[in-house]
């Protein structure tokens, strides 16, 4: 065996029901005393109980996907000026994804409360969009030092809405089978990852306030970030990326989608990725298991619907082959490229 495996430095609480005491004890055990929140507008009654134990020097609601730099520039603005020693978010990935901005320039720690299946609270990667590009990197200082995990913060959660983020969690799974740093950790990580979200997300799916499906799911979507973390973004996530700044397009539909075309790309060619996937769907193949759980969960299906302009395809392409990974275990041409997002755009079969 030859690999590195790096594991990032971060405290993790399941605390179902109980977010409010266990945000509170992990800001006290951080020595804080001046806490900037920031959660959306529609997390605000989720944020509220949260806020009420703690010391808020500021309410910061300010939030838009792919975190646009002007926007991160203003939530710095306010850490500074309200002098705070301690960020915490409550939400999904764009909120996160702004505590990180504002920690990636101030060094401030955040103590992370997700809303969604997103995973960013996981990992230390960062992303700011300006000018239709979003720009990527990872940085220790964005890792948030906490992660509280509270699986009745979920229960409102639309059912669509939850697909698509655990879709995007299996995204993250699937792409550190072959990422650019992808070891055997990663993949035990990645692999049990796919298990619980199989298992979780069909009861998310149902509706209703089933705990023990969000805690499933949550727990798969924290083993999906973790391994992706370590392992790298993939041509996956390299494509969402792309397309999610180009075209402003939401961000866990567009994973969602993009996903079983990246799959039946990459496949043939890692077999024993390949293998791995398909015994955690429990299926003869791991495109036959992620179509049957797909199906299953009524997931999004067209970039098209998600808003993309057909004409983006050929627009996106060369902007998307700059940043294939060289390691990926299918090469890619442009042409490649081009039918790949054309079959994900009209929502035709993978093959």
């Amino acid at each position: 065996m030859r690999f590195v495996h790096e594991t990032l430095p971060q405290r993790v609480r399941f605390a179902t029901g109980e977010s409010a005491r266990a945000v509170a004890e992990e800001v006290e055990h951080l020595g804080a005393r001046r806490v900037m929140l920031i959660a959306s507008k529609d997390e605000a009654a989720l944020a509220g109980p949260i806020a009420s134990l703690l010391p808020v020097v500021r309410r910061h609601d300010e939030v838009v996907m792919h975190v646009p730099v002007e926007i991160a520039r203003r939530a710095r603005r306010a850490a500074a000026d309200c002098e705070a020693d301690i960020l915490v978010s409550v939400g999904g990935g764009s909120t996160t994804g702004l505590a990180k901005a504002v920690a990636m320039t101030t060094g401030l720690p955040i103590v992370a409360v997700p809303t969604t299946y997103a995973g960013s609270e996981a990992t230390n990667v960062w992303g700011l969009t300006e000018e239709s590009v979003k720009r990527t990197g990872a940085d220790p200082k964005v890792l948030p030092r906490s992660i509280v995990y509270d699986a009745g913060l979920l229960t409102g959660l639309p059912t669509m809405m939850a697909v698509a983020s655990g879709l995007n969690a299996m995204a993250h799974c699937i792409d550190s089978m072959w990422g650019p740093r992808a070891d055997p950790l990663d993949q035990v990580l990645a692999g049990e990852g796919i298990r619980r979200l199989a298992l979780g997300l069909p009861r998310v799916k149902q509706g209703g306030p089933d705990i023990g499906g969000i805690e499933e799911t949550l727990y798969g979507a924290y083993l999906a970030a973790v391994s992706f973390a370590s392992a790298g973004s993939g041509l996956h996530h390299r494509i969402c990326h792309v397309l999610g700044g180009m075209f402003d397009l939401p961000h866990a539909q567009t994973h969602a989608v993009v996903l079983p075309y990246v799959l039946a790309f990459n496949a043939p060619n890692a077999p024993e990725a390949e293998r791995r996937i398909a015994e955690a769907l429990d299926a003869s193949s791991a495109t036959a298991g992620l179509a049957a759980l797909r199906a299953t969960l009524d997931a999004p299906n067209s970039l098209k619907a998600c808003g993309m302009p057909e004409e983006g395809i050929t627009k996106a392409a060369g902007r998307i082959l700059e940043a294939v990974p060289a390691n990926n275990p299918t090469p890619a041409t442009e042409d490649d490229i081009v039918r790949l997002l054309k079959a994900a755009w009209e929502g035709s079969e993978p093959s």
